[in-house]
């Protein structure tokens, strides 16, 4: 959560990166109110998973996002490169059909949509990005670029 609100009304996940960028959304915190319990349950069972959470990490080859999405198919899920260079993860749970005849006892997992949006570094492929979904995790790999080190060369000196 960030401490500190970008200025175009978009919020980071870690103010420190300046690559993390979450869609701005004007109800964040809104379901977790006391207001919310008002709210019927399709609403707080919608908006449980449009806040899909991602891991960001940095290898000396590649960038890695990791997503858990249990239950959902690679169908369900689309992964993106836009221009200037935004990584977007996007995908949708649908909620599970009712019956007339059943009666539900309890419903606690999370359906609807969620988008997450990531700008990569000046280094990454975007040529060779690759994406797996295995056992409800999805793993998006983006490559690095070597880092070219600065040629050196020694100037001999007369005299």
């Amino acid at each position: 959560m960030s401490l500190i609100p970008s200025l175009l009304g978009g919020r980071r996940t870690n103010v420190f990166d300046p690559f993390s960028l979450d869609v701005w959304d004007p109800f964040d915190g809104f379901f977790n109110s006391a207001l919310a319990l008002n709210l019927p349950s399709s609403a707080r069972e919608t908006w449980a998973f449009a806040n899909a959470r991602i891991d960001w990490k940095e290898t000396p080859e590649a960038h890695v996002f990791k997503a858990d999405l249990p239950g959902l198919k690679k169908e369900e899920v689309k992964v993106d490169v836009e221009e200037g260079r935004i990584l977007q993860i996007s995908g949708e749970r649908s909620k599970e059909q009712e019956e007339k005849n059943d009666k539900w006892h309890r419903v606690e997992r999370s359906s609807g949509k969620f988008l997450r949006r990531f700008r990569l570094p000046e280094n990454a492929k975007m040529d060779q990005i690759k994406a797996t979904m295995e056992n409800g995790v999805l793993t998006v790999t983006v490559p690095k670029e070597e880092e070219k080190k600065p040629e050196v060369k020694a100037i001999e000196i007369s005299g």
